[in-house]
């Protein structure tokens, strides 16, 4: 990971994050009202949750796909036709005439974020020099969040005058903005000219490359590098199920204290303002000294707040709480991405990535499933201590595995 050059983030500028940051801001404008437009489609409550899920269900259904598709396709065309197809599904929510079409539309956002997701992450590991490549990823990381962040505020300031559907349409109009933003993104080089090494296929030429990355079976790749999933992929399945558990516990824990909803959401941006603050800093921290001293700070810092969230009994408590655990996050941002473009190998990136993708999705079902199984056998306190301690179990899996150095 080590070397020097005159690389500069804004080489890559907004032709490359920027449609990222357009589709985060659809997703982010959308997300607070599914469960809403489900419930006015006629859900019950709890069909209306199950209605939410459909976006991971999705997501976590075309991993595999998803990665079959960007090595046949490649990353640009894959991001641009992901995009729209999002924007596909965004106007079929407009006009869903019953529950049963809104279901399929969320669905369908969901797998076309799979392929959005992969190719833009394999696009970065591509086209960014190893040695910035954890800037690049964090980078990424805080367009994402701050996408997730405003997307919510236009989506309410659209509601006013059209209702629920306004959501639909802000997502309608960044999906699509995203789609038409990534034909600016420039070509890759042939696959296999940088990063983990130069393969035999690309010294061929670069048709010989496509046709050595598109034959790549995901089989092949799974078995190639099962030490590799079997151990680091364990800490970043963790860390997902911990990330996806957090966003549940801290509004949870609010309405044990018996606050009301205004202070639990600013109690939550609170936890997410800290979050983004540290974005950049923690890709130079990677870059400059190595993955490892931002994996285990993240996961560590995450357990325990995690097991001091039980404790408390106040709102400033619970504020002090809530934005260590979003200190915690916040190290860890790009590290999942940045470690699975690491650990790719250059000849079959997106198949490595897929079944990458399919780990963290997993955690990040997992997570909330066992909150809730604990919760419901015992407390709610007893649920946030057992993903505790899931934390610290990922922070030793990181501790063990991941290189002490850059290098």
């Amino acid at each position: 990971m080590g070397g020097t050059g005159d690389f500069r983030l804004r080489d890559l500028g907004l032709k490359v994050y920027g449609p990222s940051l357009l589709y985060a801001v659809g997703l982010g404008a959308i997300t607070p009202v599914i469960a809403l437009s489900a419930l006015d489609a006629g859900a019950s409550v709890p069909l209306s949750a199950l209605v939410v899920t459909l976006v991971g269900v999705g997501s976590l259904l075309m991993n595999v796909p998803a990665a079959l598709l960007t090595a046949r396709f490649g990353e640009r065309s894959s991001m641009i036709a992901a995009a729209g197809v999002a924007a596909v599904g965004m106007g079929a929510a407009i006009a869903s005439p019953n529950l049963g079409v809104l279901a399929g539309a969320v669905l369908l956002v969901g797998m076309a974020g799979s392929v959005f997701n992969l190719a833009r992450q394999s696009y970065l590991a591509e086209a960014v020099p190893a040695y910035f490549r954890a800037r690049a990823m964090s980078t990424l990381g805080g367009t994402l969040r701050i996408g997730a962040f405003v997307g919510p505020f236009l989506s309410a300031a659209v509601m006013v005058p059209l209702g629920l559907a306004g959501a639909y349409w802000v997502g309608l109009a960044a999906m699509a903005g995203a789609a038409v933003v990534g034909f600016w993104v420039p070509d890759l080089p042939a696959p296999g000219g940088s990063g983990a090494g130069t393969t035999t296929a690309a010294l061929a030429g670069p048709g010989a490359a496509e046709d050595a990355r598109r034959s790549v079976s995901m089989r092949r790749i799974a078995r190639e590098n099962v030490r590799t999933y079997a151990t680091v992929g364990i800490g970043v399945f963790v860390l997902a199920a911990v990330r996806a558990t957090r966003n549940v516990v801290l509004p949870l824990w609010s309405d044990q204290l018996g606050l009301d909803p205004a202070m639990a959401a600013i109690v939550y941006g609170v936890s997410g303002a800290v979050d983004v603050i540290v974005f950049y800093p923690a890709g130079k921290i990677m870059d400059r000294y190595g993955r490892i001293f931002s994996a285990v700070p993240c996961l560590l810092l995450l357990g325990v707040s995690l097991a001091l969230l039980p404790l408390v009994d106040d709102l400033w408590a619970l504020l002090w709480v809530g934005a260590l655990m979003g200190f915690g996050n916040g190290l860890g941002t790009g590290i999942v991405m940045t470690l699975g473009a690491d650990y790719a190998p250059a000849h079959a990136r997106p198949q490595f990535l897929g079944i990458w993708r399919l780990l963290t999705d997993s955690g990040m079902m997992a997570g909330p499933v066992v909150l809730s199984a604990v919760t419901s056998a015992a407390t709610l306190g007893a649920g946030i201590l057992v993903i505790a301690a899931a934390a610290f179990v990922g922070t030793g899996v990181f501790a063990y595995y991941l290189p002490r150095s850059r290098d």
